[in-house]
């Protein structure tokens, strides 16, 4: 899809499946997006052809493997999502493993999302969502140009999110 100074990114695959569960199952990602009720290879690859795979099927868009250009080594996901209760516009997601947190790698992967977001796909406005809690995602995304607009209550969430735009 696109690559960065140190990253590549590209649509993830069901051979990703052993690296999709260590993604699904860190605990970043569990506390701060949720369990997904991964467990194994086994349950990652249902994930993918479930969720991933009809993402991209269904929008042209999708979760994407991050991983460093030296050795190919996958370390995140970053990508665009089209989520319930968001109607107007995309949202951008990512996680990473961690560790590889703190290092800059999630602003360089939101960079270049964004412009693949606007150049590749068309999309002018952009939402990101967080937990209240989750204020490492909530600095990158003010990092990445997004403002806080407010919060919204999203199917399947037992609690608010913050809203973000930018666009």
């Amino acid at each position: 899809m696109f690559e960065t100074e140190r990253l590549r990114v590209r649509r993830l695959e069901e051979a990703d499946a052993e690296f999709l569960c260590r993604i699904l199952t860190d605990p970043g990602f569990v506390g701060n997006i949720g369990d997904r009720g991964v467990r194994s290879a086994e349950d990652a690859r249902g994930y993918f052809h479930q969720r991933i795979e009809t993402s991209y099927e269904e929008h042209g868009f999708g979760m994407s493997r991050v991983a460093l250009k030296a050795g190919d080594v996958p370390i995140g996901i970053t990508g665009l999502v089209d989520r319930k209760g968001l109607t107007d516009a995309p949202d951008v997601g990512f996680a990473f493993l961690a560790a590889h947190v703190g290092r800059g790698y999630g602003y360089e992967a939101g960079r270049g999302l964004i412009d693949w977001a606007r150049d590749a796909m068309g999309f002018t406005r952009l939402l990101g969502i967080t937990s209240r809690t989750n204020t490492a995602s909530a600095g990158l995304l003010g990092k990445l140009g997004f403002r806080e607009c407010g919060a919204l209550m999203l199917p399947d969430h037992a609690e608010p999110s913050r809203l973000f735009e930018r666009g």
